[in-house]
């Protein structure tokens, strides 16, 4: 059974659903970017369901200034009260719950891993987290330097080459991305994510071919983490891929238990 919960944060009221069941373990479920609580594809309602039919009670909200939710939209990183609030929310409609995992995909799961500690999470699963500052249209360079590579071992590369199909400025622009000054490492979202998950037990998810989750990896070789993966086949970003979905359920399942 899916039902709507009304709470407040910060004098606005935010809208969340509680899908039931009767399980102490519950998850909470933070959308990545603009996404509503449905997340991309309504992935993220489709996973609620199948948590739920496996005895976990499941939580989804639109934080301040998204979907059904009042407030201005102050994005990921000004995500804490929204976060708490859902908490506190999940915890008052399900008392039974002993534990609770947050769950978020790209910078869902960044602001967990800065606030879940603050909102009293017990563990948290992290999909393709977000862990660089955007300061162009271009990808972060870990990102690039993984599209080079793979591109450069098949022949479809010299034969767009040859026919004029390479957008030779922007992979000029590519290689000064790599080359330049400006490195992953300076982000101060990633050295808060990393704090962030050294304080709270967390697993996180990778879809392979994912350009964020290729940074992901580079900044995790970086800062030596050796915490518990999961790896997907995919290059869906948002698990939305054939065999995906059933695929994700499966990690944050066993991640979650």
């Amino acid at each position: 059974m899916r039902r709507i919960v009304a709470f407040r944060c910060a004098d606005e009221t935010l809208i969340g659903s509680l899908d039931v069941a009767a399980g102490t373990i519950g998850v909470l479920i933070v959308s990545g970017g603009n996404e509503v609580r449905c997340g991309a594809h309504r992935g993220m309602a489709a996973l609620a369901t199948a948590l739920a039919a496996g005895g976990m009670p499941v939580f989804r909200f639109d934080r301040r200034g998204i979907g059904d939710s009042s407030g201005i939209n102050g994005g990921f990183e000004n995500a804490a009260d929204d976060i708490m609030a859902a908490a506190a929310a999940f915890r008052a409609h399900c008392p039974q719950l002993t534990r609770l995992v947050g769950f978020g995909n790209c910078d869902g799961a960044s602001a967990l891993a800065l606030f879940g500690e603050g909102a009293g999470l017990d563990a948290l699963v992290l999909a393709n987290p977000w862990v660089v500052a955007t300061v162009d249209d271009l990808p972060p360079p870990a990102a690039i330097r993984a599209r080079y590579a793979t591109r450069l071992r098949g022949p479809a590369l010299w034969a767009d080459l040859a026919r004029g199909r390479i957008n030779i400025s922007s992979g000029i622009r590519g290689l000064r991305r790599i080359f330049g000054t400006h490195s992953d490492a300076e982000s101060p979202l990633e050295k808060g994510f990393f704090a962030g998950i050294a304080t709270v037990p967390s697993t996180i998810v990778i879809a392979k071919g994912d350009a964020t989750a290729q940074t992901f990896l580079a900044a995790a070789k970086r800062r030596r983490w050796r915490g518990p993966m999961h790896v997907i086949e995919t290059a869906s970003h948002s698990f939305a891929g054939p065999g995906d979905a059933d695929a994700l359920f499966t990690a944050v399942r066993e991640a979650v238990r």
